[in-house]
């Protein structure tokens, strides 16, 4: 009974925690648009890194709400992305710009203006200029 009470008792002080706390930060650099189909861009600070992801509403459902992560490892992945929709600004009707996880698309619309679509791991997002103009202003920053 007594080396019982004393496994008890001494027990939590022998093992080690199961789980660790992790501080980090989830910080919105842009909302590009809200609404029913939202896209944000985000930074994710950990204490050993930092991560960017752009979040976005897919638009391959229209009955149901999935969101997917476009996830950028590091600055410079990110930076890659803004230089692609630079490259398609300037580019003309049907140019696609493809990386290892993701492709977008420039379309012209007659009376809408260009328009990118986005593709990535299942996803499907569009988005107009003025919201890529949105991105790269905030890539710009970072």
């Amino acid at each position: 009974m007594k080396n019982l009470l004393l496994f008890i008792l001494l027990s939590p002080l022998a093992m080690k925690a199961q789980f660790k706390i992790v501080n980090s930060a989830t910080i919105n650099i842009v909302d590009v648009r809200q609404g029913t189909w939202p896209i944000s861009l985000q930074r994710i600070t950990k204490p050993s890194d930092t991560c960017y992801v752009l979040q976005f509403r897919t638009q391959e459902y229209n009955n149901s709400v999935i969101i997917k992560t476009l996830k950028f490892r590091d600055l410079g992945q990110l930076k890659y992305f803004q230089q692609g929709l630079a490259a398609l600004k300037t580019g003309n009707n049907g140019d696609v710009a493809e990386f290892k996880d993701y492709t977008i698309k420039r379309v012209d619309v007659y009376k809408e203006g260009i328009s990118y679509i986005l593709t990535c791991d299942g996803g499907l997002t569009n988005f107009q200029q003025p919201e890529a103009d949105r991105m790269m202003a905030a890539i710009a920053k970072q």
